[in-house]
């Protein structure tokens, strides 16, 4: 399990990684470049796994950032279009949460992976061209806001896989009338696994300089070792 720094990419950690363990190494869903948290790697026989840990419910915390969006939905691109926020009360935003949670259908951001016609939709996006993709089902369990100083407004999520966070920080902000975009993300919790128990791969190298000892989740369900 890796903690994932900010500003690296999920390819950067398991490259470091694979470097330290010299073996045949994945992992269990991509975080964007400026997400932190936690990265399950598989090694191995455990490699044959990686389906089963990406279909497992995520937990995200972060910011939303209201009076502005972004092209990207984050920080990767400039805020634009900004609009006032300050009108906005505690009430209006506690009740916006309502219609993002439970299934709902959500469109994922143009400057993502997902394929259109072959090509990476952030390729097509880059370069200038349309990019439409389609809504998709996804369920949101829980959305919880857990602290509000505006523009700021800070949340904690528990979805589904292929839930895009940065596409529910724009939502949020068209739903309050000001725009929003994600401010700050990190992925807790990946089913039973959580962050607190993940080492960054600075400390997985420090880790390899010791004599080798499974990285033991004793909160996994079932027992597993990764």
């Amino acid at each position: 399990m890796v903690d994932k720094p900010y500003k690296w990419t999920s390819f950067d950690a398991v490259n470091k990684l694979k470097i330290l363990l010299r073996a045949k190494i994945g992992h269990c869903g991509t975080l964007d470049p400026l997400a932190t948290g936690l990265l399950i790697c598989c090694t191995g026989t455990f490699t044959k796994e990686i389906s089963k840990y990406q279909s497992l419910p995520k937990e995200y915390t972060g910011i939303f950032h209201l009076g502005a969006i972004t092209a990207t939905y984050d920080l990767e691109s400039e805020p634009h279009e900004p609009k006032p926020y300050d009108h906005i009360t505690d009430e209006q935003i506690h009740q916006a949460t309502k219609q993002f949670t439970g299934d709902i259908m959500q469109t994922p951001p143009i400057h993502s992976a997902i394929k259109k016609d072959g090509e990476r939709a952030y390729d097509l996006a880059r370069a200038g061209k349309e990019v439409v993709l389609d809504a998709r089902p996804v369920t949101i369990g829980e959305f919880e806001i857990t602290a509000i100083k505006l523009p700021e407004v800070h949340f904690r999520v528990l979805c589904s896989t292929g839930t895009y966070i940065r596409s529910l920080a724009n939502d949020f902000g068209q739903a309050l009338g000001c725009g929003a975009y994600l401010q700050e993300l990190r992925r807790t919790k990946i089913g039973n696994f959580s962050a607190e128990d993940a080492l960054t791969p600075e400390q997985w190298k420090m880790q390899w300089k010791k004599p080798f000892e499974p990285h033991v989740n004793r909160d996994a369900s079932d027992g597993s070792t990764l």
